[in-house]
């Protein structure tokens, strides 16, 4: 299958074959069965490439958009995503889906999930009706926590309106049995996803937006591991957040 993409950005720019390949190191037959035939580059190749034609690398190779598998650093750690941005929201919808006992976010907003998946709340009742503890923190927008966090995002006051919007969004489950929904005023340094025992955590980088900060995917491995660090600290957000009211 062709990349009509690249075909066309190196079109419209009036690349060829062969001057692209130039920049790029590799023999300009490489880049013609880039085109033609849609093979992907080493992400190095790759990178240069879309630099070099002015595109998103992720644009012109959605194949690069991949986990990469983790090292055996750790038993608990089974995927590296290089930012949020790069994972589907059927990974997250997926991993929620599969919890039986507990479910526990804690987020500034993530209204990503909502606008992708509008059958969230749907999804967060039924595993409320069949036995599962589902426990939603999201961030104060009158907090100055909160507030500086939109600072240090450059985002300004964007990030008020969106933990509005977040709490609008989840607004109808604060009476559901089984849904506990709450805000937090907390120095956020991670987003975290549980579900059971495996768990997606978004790292929050100074400056960056969190679609943009890594994710790694861990999988509890007996007791005092990377899992029950970050497990341990929604249990001391969630003492000090305030509960909602339906």
């Amino acid at each position: 299958m062709s990349n009509e993409r690249l075909r066309t950005v190196m079109e419209a720019g009036g690349w060829t074959h062969a001057a692209l390949a130039g920049v790029t190191g590799v023999d300009p037959k490489s880049v013609e069965r880039w085109v033609n035939l849609g093979r992907t580059p080493r992400r190095a190749t790759a990178l240069a490439a879309a630099g070099a034609l002015g595109e998103d690398v992720h644009a012109l190779w959605p194949a690069l958009r991949q986990a990469r598998a983790a090292r055996a650093v750790s038993p608990e750690l089974v995927a590296l995503y290089g930012q949020r941005a790069d994972l589907p929201v059927s990974v997250f919808v997926d991993l929620l889906s599969q919890a039986r006992q507990r479910i526990d976010v804690l987020v500034y907003a993530a209204v990503f999930l909502h606008e992708a998946y509008p059958r969230l709340n749907d999804l967060l009742r039924e595993r409320a009706d069949d036995g599962c503890v589902v426990r939603i923190a999201v961030g104060d927008a009158d907090d100055p926590n909160v507030q500086q966090r939109g600072r240090e995002e450059r985002f300004g006051h964007g990030i008020e309106s969106r933990c509005r919007l977040a709490l609008l969004h989840h607004r109808p489950l604060a009476d559901v049995p089984g849904i506990e929904l709450r805000t937090h005023g907390t120095t956020l340094y991670n987003s975290l996803y549980r579900a059971d025992d495996q768990m997606l955590v978004n790292a929050h980088v100074w400056g960056v937006n969190a679609y943009g900060a890594p994710v790694w995917h861990l999988r509890r491995h007996g007791d005092g591991g990377m899992f029950d660090t970050y497990a341990g600290s929604f249990d001391a957000v969630w003492e000090t957040a305030h509960p909602v009211e339906g």
